[in-house]
């Protein structure tokens, strides 16, 4: 039986100490918080948000049992898989397993962003990480301006492989998801479809089972009355919801580089009362002076600190 991920997973970061040694302490209290919210039906970690790639195969393994630890079996932990290689990912696959972890996150190889994938490839990718981990998969569909994205019928052929259950789609080119999205709901009607548009939720928020989101970590309340919204066919409340949540979104998301919305959710979880500090690991920098300040009062506007 699949997962049920039908409502907000968010990807929370991963606290470190001001030393940059992983903060267990405040993973168990970033893992307990998160997941005592009704509507939260999981945490995904070690991904984008999570610095998944800057940390050691064995503080990977540590953060993972970590949280699974924080939320005392009462939803899943969905570990990021971001080895590079086909044979990697399905040894950090079988690791994440012996961590805990319920499913996985498949992200591309990342020497696709640059060069792109030869054709099967991606299928291949997915069905060896299944077949030498039995984890339960989520396919991942990256954004339209990468060559590490899938076309349709890519999708489709992973959608339909043994284990994978769920989608997580940011493909970040609103033509493709409006044209797109009823054919993989139409040709695999039991395929999860989770939105992991942070900027752009609004418009994406009708077509969806729920949200995995970076996002989720900072602000689980609203997102879940959003999502509730959405499904809802209810636009006047998924708007005002937006729009209370825009200077956030402004602040975390609307910066130069999606990275520093890494660092940004961080100060929105000091803002929160989460966080005591917002230390990343390199090659994360910290933000421009002053902005620690514009992200609590951002959070302060949407009612969230």
């Amino acid at each position: 039986m699949s997962l049920d991920l039908r409502g907000l997973t968010p990807a929370p970061v991963t606290p470190f100490t001001r030393d940059g040694e992983i903060d267990y302490a405040a993973i168990n209290k970033l893992g307990a918080w998160l997941g005592s919210i009704d509507g939260v039906k999981g945490l995904v970690v070690l991904g984008h948000a999570g610095e998944g790639t800057f940390l050691t195969s064995q503080e990977q393994t540590s953060v993972i049992e970590a949280f699974v630890e924080s939320v005392k079996g009462e939803i899943p932990i969905i570990a990021g898989i971001t080895g590079e290689g086909d044979y990697v990912a399905a040894e950090e696959a079988k690791r994440a397993v012996k961590a805990g972890a319920s499913a996985g996150l498949v992200y591309p190889s990342h020497g696709w962003l640059r060069f792109g994938y030869q054709e099967g490839a991606p299928q291949e990718r997915y069905r060896r990480i299944h077949a030498e981990s039995g984890l339960p998969l989520i396919l991942f569909q990256y954004p339209d301006n990468t060559k590490a994205n899938y076309n349709l019928q890519t999708q489709l052929d992973i959608a339909a492989q043994p284990g994978v259950f769920a989608m997580k789609n940011g493909v970040r080119n609103m033509k493709r998801w409006d044209t797109e999205i009823p054919v993989i709901r139409a040709e695999q009607p039991d395929l999860q479809i989770l939105t992991c548009h942070d900027e752009y939720l609004l418009h994406t928020m009708f077509d969806v089972d729920g949200a995995l989101v970076g996002y989720g970590g900072i602000a689980p309340e609203p997102l879940i009355e959003m999502i509730k919204a959405g499904k809802a066919k209810d636009y006047a409340k998924a708007r005002e919801l937006h729009d209370r949540l825009l200077p956030v979104t402004k602040n975390v998301y609307h910066r130069g580089s999606h990275m520093e919305g890494t660092v940004a959710l961080k100060w929105a979880l000091v803002a929160r009362g989460i966080l005591d500090h917002a230390t990343v690991r390199a090659p994360l920098r910290p933000l421009a002076e002053g902005a620690d300040r514009q992200i609590a009062d951002a959070m302060r506007e949407a009612g969230l600190a």
